[in-house]
């Protein structure tokens, strides 16, 4: 999965994609995110931040043997609700919110507000800890 997508086709990750390492790069991620002057920044890099999270429960499930139904290329977020249903919610809210991402990473003005740019940067930081406990990270 690359820096900026949300495609992930199902296949574990090596040892750099590894959850407790995905979970670090997404707190890293988000702290960066809040460190963003602009909003259209903070926004994107908080949304990244999350699909690093999902990511880190994904390479989780992957390697407990949890593999998706359907194979081919689908959103980081259609295989969280299908390999981590517990967290569906989430992946629709974070999945709502991936067109806006996109208009912020075009760097389309005043797509983005400060208040939702901050409102992500919080949901996020909930998440995160949210994935920590789902992937038992805080036992590590």
């Amino acid at each position: 999965m690359s820096a900026g997508s949300s495609r992930f086709d199902g296949r574990s990750f090596d040892g750099h994609g590894s959850a407790a390492s995905l979970l670090a790069q997404a707190r890293t991620e988000l702290v960066e995110a809040a460190s963003e002057p602009e909003p259209e920044l903070r926004y994107a890099r908080a949304h990244l931040a999350a699909l690093r999270a999902a990511a880190a429960v994904l390479a989780q499930r992957s390697e407990l043997g949890v593999r998706p139904r359907r194979r081919g290329l689908r959103s980081a977020w259609d295989l969280l609700i299908e390999m981590a249903p517990e967290l569906g919610e989430w992946a629709g809210f974070f999945a709502a919110g991936a067109g806006k991402r996109a208009a912020a990473e075009a760097g389309i003005p005043g797509s983005v507000t400060a208040r939702e740019a901050d409102d992500l940067i919080r949901e996020v930081a909930t998440f995160c800890r949210l994935v920590e406990r789902v992937t038992g990270g805080d036992r590590e």
